[in-house]
């Protein structure tokens, strides 16, 4: 098993530095002159733009710049915010943990939600109660999150004042975001559940089982969720990692302080160390997540354990 996620991980490697070359280009090919923004905002003359654009070495060629980047980064050092001379590292550490909390809330309502209406969906095959939650699961993963998100403040926080509408704090602001991201996520998962046990409740091993004897939920709980969970098991995995990189909206529109409202501040002034240090995190995050969906698959199927061993 050791040899596998080091194997793994070594494939990795190879991801990681093509995601770090994309993320500096990407800012590097901007049309937008971070020194030039940062002099209309402060009312700098042509002289003392020239002087921050040294400063912030924009003046350099390419490689140097990117020879500099792939430096710090060996480092650790993800460089100082233009506009808070602050550490891109620290302000990451700061809001991580409340980008993490609305991430892993809402991935476990959607785990739970999904899974549960999948499995009835698949067990009660061709009735109503099919055909109702495989369209209300085909609706919540068509959604719009931000339409889905004013909904719920409308109703919640306007209507009802049960809910605080924006900001942070106690368990009463995160709900109405982590519902945002569970009723839009549960979709896919019920749908992936569903027919991934469909297709395993059909095979050979299914009716032997039931041949023997053995109750049905006995059936379904060791014998056929066990294979019905790998592919549903990709799609958590990878829903988790998009979750994680990709809450912005979500907290733009509840007010919440996470690496997303991070980044959409940075893009708006043009912070070139913030947004690349955020999508850098993003792509890592999506990178490490597969990772640890790879590493449980070789726990759920014995195929693989022996594939790994050999």
């Amino acid at each position: 098993m050791l040899q596998y996620i080091g194997r793994r991980l070594l494939a990795s490697i190879p991801t990681v530095i093509g995601v770090c070359v994309i993320v500096f280009c990407l800012m590097y090919f901007s049309p937008y002159d971070p020194a030039e923004n940062m002099g209309h905002m402060y009312h700098l003359n042509a002289e003392q733009i020239q002087m921050l654009r040294q400063e912030l070495r924009l003046d350099r060629p390419f490689l140097d710049q990117l020879g500099h980047w792939f430096a710090n980064l060996a480092r650790g050092d993800l460089g100082k915010s233009y506009l808070q001379s602050l550490p891109v590292v620290n302000m990451i550490e700061a809001r991580m943990w409340t980008t993490l909390e609305l991430a892993l809330a809402g991935m476990l309502l959607a785990t739970i939600i999904g899974l549960g209406t999948g499995i009835m969906a698949a067990l009660n095959e061709g009735s109503i109660w099919d055909t109702f939650s495989m369209i209300l699961a085909l609706i919540g993963s068509a959604m719009p999150d931000f339409w889905l998100a004013l909904m719920l403040i409308y109703l919640f926080a306007l209507n009802l004042r049960w809910l605080p509408i924006l900001g942070q704090g106690d368990v009463k602001h995160l709900i109405m975001p982590a519902l945002v991201v569970g009723l839009t996520e549960a979709g896919v998962i019920a749908r992936t559940v569903r027919s991934s046990l469909l297709e395993v409740m059909h095979d050979d091993y299914i009716r032997t089982a039931r041949a023997k004897g053995l109750r049905e939920r006995f059936v379904v709980t060791r014998h056929a969720m066990r294979n019905a969970l790998i592919p549903t098991v990709t799609i958590i995995g990878i829903n988790m990692g998009a979750v994680l990189g990709g809450v912005v909206v979500i907290e733009v529109v509840f007010a919440r302080e996470g690496i997303g409202r991070m980044m959409v501040d940075g893009v708006l002034a043009t912070d070139i160390p913030v947004v690349q240090g955020v999508v850098l995190l993003s792509a890592l995050v999506f990178i490490f997540v597969n990772l640890a969906v790879d590493v449980l698959y070789a726990f759920l199927d014995p195929r693989i354990r022996l594939e790994t061993n050999r």
